[in-house]
């Protein structure tokens, strides 16, 4: 139960950034990302369907192995601003500096296994074997700078978290562009650089990921009320750390059932053929399409909601949640609108394959159902993450993910042999739970907390 503080100050409001000026550079740069990640699929596209496919279902796999350093930096960027909110700044500099240690080592960790082991990997992702040649390549290269995508989460979450959002949006762009251009070179073997197909793509993003981990560092050491230096790699404080922890590990379980179960759900699509393998992730890149500042509203306000909840501020936090909530529905909605009404002529952009256009026109009528319980999944889980209460989302998850999502889309695809369109209908039911689950939880921890009973209560009434 919420207990609000009595009458914040003004200037205590307003030193905590807005929903708008935290949503509108993530805004920015996750739909930048997004014209460039669909350029990139274009692009990848042009080597062949089965690249596509490659890169869909390494996505998935890279997703998976980042759950661990995920963890740490989930539970730190929402500590982080929580420190801040309670005006708390020393504390928040050692939680950044402590996160970004062990998710690093976390990274090294990481990108040696996926180097090494990138053949067995792809063996064990159900690929058919005309794809394996290709996935070994794509993984061991980008896998292996598995470490940068750590270094990259930490520390664009710390620097988010602190109210700056601009920072990683404008290294975000610059990242993708020269993404863009290194593909463009590698791909038709222009610029100078030699036409290497898929494995120029790998080489363009490990370039990419490494410029803009260099960038964001150096942000990073300035991010705090005082400088971070070489002298700081030795804080360590416990207690701050299990704060960390508590917060994180709920978010790593509940985290590592989504993404295992999406890798899972990919492997199913794979089971049933490279076509529909390919279908799901043109499909992929266009549903990005629909929730994409729905999802900035979203990110924006855990932001704003733990600042505020670290202030003491409860009725303004729980507005924030719920103006992300209603706004992005709205805006998800009239997204999920367009791409159903224009989604059979944007897929042919992406490939000429009859068959891969059929599938994915048969499942914009699905993504419309779909957009909005992911909606409210996200904003929900946002308002909870901020308040720390992720153990409740965690119980939720493992429950409707692993039950829902993964045995009903494996048994409706498969046994029951509706394809493709069962995995969507068990997604859809997956979001539907979790989102209302998640929605009556906020409500309820909104209630004003009951007044203490005097201790002599009891003895009053008998008397």
């Amino acid at each position: 139960m919420f207990r609000e503080k009595a009458s914040p100050p003004d200037n205590e409001t307003k030193r905590i950034p807005s929903l708008w000026i935290l949503t509108w550079p993530i805004f920015i740069e996750m739909f930048l990302q997004f014209l460039l990640g669909t350029a990139d699929t274009l692009m990848v596209s042009r080597i062949s369907d089965d690249a596509v496919a490659v890169v869909g279902i390494s996505t998935q796999l890279f997703n998976a192995m980042t759950i661990l350093f995920m963890t740490v930096a989930g539970g730190a960027g929402v500590l982080i601003a929580q420190k801040l909110g309670a005006q708390r700044p020393e504390e928040a500099r050692t939680i950044a500096v402590m996160a970004a240690k062990i998710s690093v080592g976390i990274g090294l960790a990481m990108s040696a296994l996926l180097f090494f082991g990138a053949e067995p990997i792809a063996r064990l992702m159900q690929l058919e074997e005309k794809l394996i040649p290709l996935a070994v390549t794509y993984i061991s290269i980008v896998g292996g700078g598995m470490v940068l995508t750590a270094a990259m989460a930490i520390l664009s979450t710390a620097v988010r978290n602190t109210g700056n959002t601009r920072s990683p949006m404008y290294i975000a762009i610059g990242m993708n562009v020269i993404h863009l251009v290194l593909n463009y070179g590698f791909i038709f073997g222009e610029l100078g650089l030699p036409a290497w197909g898929l494995t120029g793509v790998a080489i363009s993003t490990l370039v990419s990921r490494l410029l803009g981990t260099l960038v964001l560092a150096y942000v990073f050491l300035h991010a705090f009320h005082r400088r971070i230096g070489w002298a700081d790699l030795r804080l360590f404080d416990r207690p701050l750390f299990r704060e960390v922890l508590k917060i994180g590990w709920p978010m790593g379980v509940n985290m590592a059932s989504w993404v295992f179960s999406q890798l899972l759900l990919f492997s199913f699509v794979a089971m049933l053929g490279a076509a529909e393998l390919a279908a799901r992730t043109y499909m992929n890149t266009l549903e990005s399409f629909c929730f994409i500042l729905g999802n900035s509203l979203a990110m924006a306000a855990q932001i704003r909601v733990a600042h505020l909840y670290g202030a003491g501020m409860r009725k303004e936090a729980n507005r924030s949640a719920f103006s992300a909530l209603w706004i992005g529905l709205a805006l998800v909605m009239i997204n999920a609108l367009l791409l159903f009404v224009l989604g059979d002529r944007i897929l042919p952009l992406f490939t000429a394959d009859a068959a891969i256009i059929a599938i994915g026109v048969s499942l914009l009528g699905l993504n419309l159902a779909l957009q909005p319980f992911k909606m409210l999944n996200m904003a929900m889980n946002g308002a909870l993450t901020a308040i720390g209460d992720t153990r409740y989302m965690m119980t939720i998850g493992l429950f409707s993910i692993w039950l829902v999502a993964t045995g009903l889309g494996y048994y409706l695809s498969i046994p029951l042999g509706l394809g493709i369109h069962g995995i969507y209908i068990a997604m859809i039911s997956d979001e539907l739970i979790r989102g209302v689950l998640m929605l009556r939880r906020w409500k309820l921890l909104q209630q004003p907390a009951p007044l203490a009973q005097p201790r002599n209560e009891s003895l009053m009434i008998q008397g």
